[in-house]
């Protein structure tokens, strides 16, 4: 009798319904959505690439760029293809367990753009404040050391939402009005006492995204500190233009970031929820669409490659013809 219960409890599978009220409209919701991740995939790639291969891009600034083009890619790749499935082909079931992972995906590696661009701000501190110095003190291994925190820090914060969602029973309706398993999406469907979720839940959100936020605001505060006291125009304009594509970054992964956190937490009543989960998607399609090409066009040294590369293919064809 308690494994019949138990296996009522817990479901075989998850119904994703992709976005509630716009069913008829997904083919084209779909349009810019697959767009957005072509060039999420293309741009993330190419940078790699370029960081990987040009000996000029091997200092911490663009390792740490490199952690972020990594997150950005399995952020968006862990969301946008079942999406696409759902609006394509309705493919909509989504196991269990898989859904878990997907979770536990999702969340760690937003954890994890958090934390990269929090160390970026941390590098853009020391390049302009200790310019001297930064060489000796962002080594190869203080980089690695730091990515490697990052990652173990939301993988330890993370890891216990799993184990609180799993055991809930869920005796509702296996259906989540979501194009993927976000962990309070997945807990409401609970006929259980979610409030250990929603306390932990903010909880780590507040450890990451705040701590990471306060780190930000230090750092560019000593930053314009120390930009004001130079006494050129020209070198204030050259070391503030420096910081110009990690601020964009910032903009672009924290603003959907708190829309999607408020709204959960106190606008569900007053915005549609149709907004709110294409907001979702944003979140995590946005920040890898644009920070390649924010950083390919205010970043001297990728844009000089790139545009090397495209004049040796360009001369290459010519003589070949």
């Amino acid at each position: 009798m308690l494994l019949r219960n138990q296996t009522q409890e817990t479901p075989a599978s998850f119904i994703l319904n992709g976005i509630p009220g716009l069913e008829d409209l997904h083919v084209w919701i779909s349009i810019p959505f697959c767009s957005m991740y072509v060039v999420a995939v293309a741009g993330n790639c190419g940078l790699l690439y370029l960081i990987c291969f040009e000996d000029s891009l091997h200092r911490s600034m663009y390792y740490y760029l490199a952690m972020l083009s990594l997150t950005d890619l399995v952020m968006c790749t862990s969301t946008i293809p079942k999406a696409l499935c759902i609006f394509w082909f309705h493919l909509k079931e989504i196991n269990f367990k898989e859904c878990l992972v997907q979770l536990f995906v999702i969340h760690t590696f937003t954890a994890m753009e958090s934390g990269v661009l929090m160390l970026m701000a941390l590098d853009r501190y020391v390049a302009i404040c200790y310019p001297l110095r930064y060489a000796t003190i962002l080594t190869n291994s203080v980089i690695v050391k730091t990515g490697l925190a990052t990652f173990l820090r939301a993988v330890v914060l993370i890891i216990p939402l799993v184990f609180l969602t799993k055991p809930l029973p869920y005796c509702r309706s296996n259906i989540i009005h979501h194009t993927y398993c976000d962990q309070l999406s997945v807990a409401k469907l609970s006929c259980g006492n979610i409030k250990a979720n929603v306390i932990y839940g903010l909880m780590a959100a507040f450890l990451i995204g705040g701590f990471d936020i306060l780190c930000i605001t230090i750092s560019y505060t000593m930053i314009l500190r120390a930009v004001v006291s130079l006494s050129s125009a020209d070198a204030r304009q050259k070391a503030f233009s420096t910081c110009t594509a990690h601020i964009s970054a910032i903009v672009f992964s924290y603003s959907p970031a708190f829309f999607c956190f408020f709204f959960n937490r106190f606008g569900s009543r007053t915005i549609p929820p149709s907004c709110h989960i294409i907001v979702a998607n944003l979140y995590l399609l946005l920040p890898p669409t644009m920070n390649p090409i924010v950083y390919g066009v205010k970043t001297k040294q990728i844009l000089d490659c790139v545009l090397r590369i495209l004049s040796g293919a360009k001369n290459t064809k010519s003589h070949s013809v």
